[in-house]
């Protein structure tokens, strides 16, 4: 497939509007190896983080093209560390293109926020400033966290003890203040997301339960699923069939 055809399809799926005003300059092609005349791209690989393990498997596979979550270099830097060396050594060795899609993929419909409602179970779904907003059968906060760490096959925190019926999800770092008092205009019985601080326990909370399920197992199976929508644009549009790898990468967090 041609690479102007291949990122129409990334941009068809992720809109580059979408995209918060922190992302600017941070998302699309952010490394542009696709540079020779006529390039044409058949092998995607696509993963959450661009990780060194994630660069290997995407070498071996011979991708043409890395598609990710978070983008490698996300702060602008003076000094190339080994770590970052080592990465980029990959990335140049197999000429290796990384496209970023973020904020633009977590607000999109089909995106992170979409499939992981999806995979909860949420019914009557909204749209909100931040997530996605549904509701579950009745039921207690105990059961319902349980359900949620089955679900995303995680292990999770939560702080609360009502009973839940109005959810409200965010993929992601999406415990802050605002998004708390969001949560809370709407009247929402839970909000799941990520990286809950003490202190949002003690002062945001108000009734709601707070479910922490990480920041991984909430974004990673909207990559899960990328490599579909993919496939099935690039055969509706221009009749092309790619070879698509999706690499799971391990986040590294442990628990006991």
């Amino acid at each position: 497939m041609d690479q102007k055809d291949f990122i129409d399809i990334l941009e068809n799926i992720a809109p580059p509007e979408l995209a918060h005003d922190f992302d600017a300059g941070r998302i699309g092609l952010v490394i542009d190896l696709l540079h020779e005349k006529n390039r044409q791209i058949r092998r995607v690989a696509v993963a959450l983080d661009v990780t060194k393990p994630i660069l290997q498997r995407a070498a071996e596979f011979e991708a043409d093209i890395l598609v990710c979550h978070h983008t490698p270099i996300f702060h602008a830097i003076n000094i190339i560390n080994q770590p970052m060396a080592e990465k980029l050594k990959i990335i140049f060795d197999n000429n290796l293109s990384v496209y970023a899609m973020h904020t633009n993929y977590d607000d999109a419909d089909g995106g992170i926020n979409t499939v992981l409602a999806n995979r909860l179970g949420l019914q009557e779904c909204e749209r909100c400033d931040a997530g996605i907003i549904g509701t579950v059968p009745k039921q207690p906060a105990d059961a319902f966290a349980k359900f949620v760490a089955a679900q995303l096959k995680t292990h999770l925190v939560y702080a609360g003890d009502n009973t839940i019926q109005k959810v409200l999800i965010c993929g992601g770092s999406c415990f802050n203040r605002s998004s708390l008092e969001i949560a809370k205009q709407y009247g929402v019985d839970a909000f799941i997301s990520s990286e809950l601080k003490h202190s949002d326990v003690l002062r945001e909370r108000g009734g709601m339960t707070l479910i922490d399920a990480g920041h991984y197992a909430t974004e990673n199976p909207g990559m899960e699923e990328l490599g579909a929508q993919i496939q099935k644009l690039a055969a509706e549009r221009f009749n092309e069939y790619l070879e698509i790898l999706f690499i799971a990468d391990d986040p590294e967090i442990k628990s006991v």
